[in-house]
């Protein structure tokens, strides 16, 4: 197996575990996370966002070779497309995953790059 798969999996077993955490143990934690100018319930957007994650996770492990550049793509476009939330954590000063200093939250912010570079590169 090479590199790339394996770091290919490890985004996909990452996705499938945040997504069970968001369902599960972690979904108030998630909660702080959400926008107030987001039309659903918070706990509805935390579920809905799980079940994303876990079908994403999946198919980023499954998805066979040709489809894979786009299948990074996607993912990539989700998160980015969670990086409101976590602005709106640092904005709102909402405490949460241990997250309870402005550096601290501001932090979490400069892991989205990273998260999007992961799901382009181990794709690609």
């Amino acid at each position: 197996m090479e590199t790339k798969d394996i770091s290919r999996i490890g985004l996909g077993a990452f996705l499938i575990t945040a997504g069970i955490s968001h369902l599960t143990f972690a979904r108030k934690e998630f909660q702080a996370q959400v926008p107030e100018w987001v039309p659903l319930k918070k706990d509805d957007t935390v579920v809905y966002s799980g079940i994303v994650e876990i079908l994403l996770g999946t198919a980023t492990i499954v998805t066979p070779k040709k489809y894979r550049k786009t299948m990074g793509k996607v993912v990539a476009g989700f998160f980015a497309a969670v990086l409101p939330g976590n602005i709106a954590q640092y904005k709102n000063r909402r405490d949460s995953f241990g997250l309870n200093t402005d550096n601290q939250r501001f932090a979490r912010l400069l892991m989205q790059a990273p998260l999007i570079a992961w799901a382009l590169k181990s794709t690609d």
